[in-house]
């Protein structure tokens, strides 16, 4: 029989803007999102106070990480011609290794708390109010 966790989910709204470069659809063209992250925390026993971790904390090392990293900046492809073009006009640019899509920004907040040591589960990044990518997988 598997342990139960316990688990706490911390919900976190960023914007940001991006183009997958080589896609045949829409996304090609430079666009926006108002993201909705959800960071899930699990642990098989509570702390001392009683908690998975306090929200505290995590709003202060992956939330604050995610505003200044990421929140109302242009997310592209390292290789995307436009990367660059972009940063020289002063626009801010951050340089993915991969296509930015969803899956990829859940990927990359996932190892982000993961190397700060927290017991993060899953993130999920809804990029529309119908469409999310979460990572890990089910």
């Amino acid at each position: 029989m598997k342990r139960a966790l316990h688990c706490v989910t911390r919900v976190i709204h960023f914007c940001y803007g991006h183009r997958l470069a080589g896609h045949r659809g829409k996304c090609r063209n430079l666009h926006g999102h108002n993201g909705v992250l959800e960071v899930t925390l699990g642990r098989p026993r509570l702390d001392r106070m009683g908690m998975v971790m306090d929200f505290e904390r995590i709003k202060r090392v992956v939330e604050r990480w995610v505003k200044d990293e990421l929140d109302h900046k242009m997310l592209l492809d390292a290789h995307d011609p436009l990367a660059g073009a972009l940063r020289r006009l002063g626009e801010p640019v951050v340089r993915l290794k991969g296509s930015p899509t969803a899956e990829n920004i859940a990927r990359l907040v996932y190892r982000r708390a993961r190397s700060r040591k927290l017991p993060v589960l899953r993130v999920k990044l809804w990029e529309t109010r119908d469409s999310c990518a979460q990572f890990p997988g089910a």
